[in-house]
């Protein structure tokens, strides 16, 4: 047909770097978009978790390192307020509250920090922000001009109760301290800052004078360095989301609508195939997708050609015989004499056989392709299942047919995947056409054996006859549709010429193949027909 397949083309192509990206996907599972979903989503997870459990720990070693380097400061001016003179009272000393003030004022060096000395009634002595030039706390902000509104100030008594919580944890602290337990502690101070406080027991020999508190008030300003740092990943994290999301888009959401659109215009406007080059070319499952839907549309492409020519020549087949049968009908009438009537009743008599014989042939060869969809294969002795079809031929055979005899050359079974009922249509096929060409004195021979020369199809069983064999030039074009040449003297529509078609199609339908053949003597002259089929076998060997 000249219109046989029209191409069915959806959205130009886009770009060429689809399918090298393709390549080089990671396979997952099978499955490289899997690949790329998984590993894209596990890149921003684990960018994302990474980050967050660095500065977790990152945040948990600094205050832990403050809290260290304040327990050695701390350490050794409590271990010099406690052993240079910074006291006083004999037998028992006791702190020298100005000594001790003095001393932390020289000495108390780092920025930052804060020292508070307790005497042993856990009363503040010395305060490094009291004895200090610089003034702790936060600039003032801008004076506003006259007529500003009022600015909203914190209400005092939540002031108030956060002050004595701060002193309260403080006192707790102190008095730790006092019993001779150092405390390392992160608290709110009194301005409600995160500080890191160590407070140590100040001692002479053993007694316990009072106790030194070193704080660090920069807490705050790590978490939130921390917090900073943490919006790098947090952006990489999203911007490969955000990849992702583009990638699936281009990838898959956007060729399946591709596809659908094509199947849509398949449907719409009557065309027989898709074709979309770009994502044929592509080695993913969309790839997969658009070669199969190319395919499967070229086979119901095909399918559908094949349909329209057999209606034609089921048609053509049809006409024949009715032909015939009106003519003979319009000249029955006409006729007088009675052994012309009778000539024209059996006229009459054959093609109704012959057009019954057709339509029973036509509607067997219309049902086989559902049948071979509707059965699902299992394993087939071939064996079998030829000895069972010739034992019906011999207990059923009249005088005048020729015999069939079967040669089995296994030594073991043999098996097909397939279906019971068409394979042995095809032997019964082959069978009947070669008794339809054999001398009544002849046997129809029917051999099973195993031939290695095709791996693929090891399994051949020949039917052979010993008529007059098949003219060279249609060893082929005898399994075409109504196909037939018969010996003369055959009677005339008793065959249809379906038989060999179908038996082709099954074969075909099974994974195997079929050829017909003349068998030649040592002169070179016919000595009958020969039919061979392969098939693939399953299990063990043949």
């Amino acid at each position: 047909m000249a219109s046989a397949t029209d191409t069915a083309k959806a959205d130009p192509p886009e770009s060429s770097e689809e399918a090298p990206f393709g390549r080089r996907l990671i396979r997952f599972g099978g499955s490289r978009l899997g690949g790329l979903i998984l590993a894209l989503n596990l890149v921003s997870l684990l960018i994302l978790l990474g980050g967050a459990l660095a500065l977790n720990e990152w945040r948990t070693g600094l205050v832990e390192a403050r809290q260290e380097s304040l327990t050695v400061q701390a350490e050794l001016l409590s271990n010099v307020l406690g052993q240079l003179g910074i006291t006083e009272g004999e037998p028992e000393p006791a702190l020298d509250p100005i000594q001790a003030s003095r001393w932390l004022r020289d000495n108390f060096i780092p920025t930052g920090q804060r020292a508070r000395l307790y005497d042993i009634d856990g009363l503040l002595v010395s305060d490094s922000f009291a004895v200090s030039d610089t003034i702790p706390g936060e600039p003032l902000p801008p004076a506003r001009p006259a007529g500003s509104p009022v600015v909203e100030t914190a209400d005092p008594v939540k002031v108030q109760a956060d002050l004595q919580r701060a002193y309260a944890a403080l006192g707790a602290e102190i008095e730790a301290a006092l019993a001779g337990d150092p405390q390392a502690t992160v608290r709110r101070s009194e301005n409600g800052d995160r500080v890191v406080s160590v407070s140590l027991p100040v001692r002479h020999v053993q007694r316990v004078l009072g106790v030194l508190t070193l704080e660090a008030g920069d807490v705050d300003q790590i978490l939130d360095a921390q917090r900073r740092a943490l919006v790098p990943f947090a952006l990489v994290a999203l911007a490969v989301n955000l990849l992702a999301s583009l990638l699936l888009h281009l990838f898959v959401a956007r060729p399946v609508m591709r596809l659908s659109a094509a199947a849509d215009q398949v449907r719409l406007q009557r065309a027989r195939a898709i074709s979309l080059p770009d994502l044929e070319d592509r080695r993913d499952e969309i790839g997969d997708l658009a070669r199969s839907l190319e395919s499967m549309t070229e086979t119901l492409s095909a399918r559908m050609d094949a349909i329209e020519r057999f209606a034609a020549d089921v048609s053509h087949e049809i006409k024949n015989p009715l032909t015939s049968i009106r003519s003979a009908l319009e000249t029955l009438d006409l006729v007088k004499d009675k052994s012309q009537r009778d000539r024209l009743t059996a006229l009459l008599q054959q093609d109704v056989r012959r057009l019954d014989r057709l339509i029973t042939d036509i509607s067997n060869a219309s049902r086989l392709d559902a049948e071979l969809s509707r059965d699902r294969p299992r394993p087939v002795d071939v064996g079998v299942l030829l000895t069972d079809i010739v034992s019906v031929y011999e207990t059923t055979g009249k005088p005048g047919e020729a015999p069939v005899r079967l040669d089995l050359q296994l030594d073991a079974p043999a098996r097909v995947m397939g279906r019971d009922g068409p394979l042995g249509q095809v032997f019964r096929n082959l069978i009947d056409n070669a008794r339809s060409f054999s001398p009544t004195e002849q046997t129809v021979r029917v051999v099973v054996r195993r031939d290695d020369a095709d791996p693929l199809r090891p399994l051949l069983i020949r039917v052979e006859d010993d008529g007059p064999g098949i003219p060279p030039e249609n060893l082929e074009t005898v399994f075409e549709r109504f196909y037939t040449s018969r010996p003369r003297g055959t009677e005339f529509g008793s065959n249809s010429g379906l038989g060999l078609s179908i038996v082709r199609q099954i074969v075909e339908a099974h994974g195997g193949q079929v050829a017909a053949s003349n068998r030649l003597d040592d002169a070179g002259q016919v000595r009958g027909a020969r039919f061979q089929v392969a098939l693939p076998t399953v299990g063990r060997r043949a």
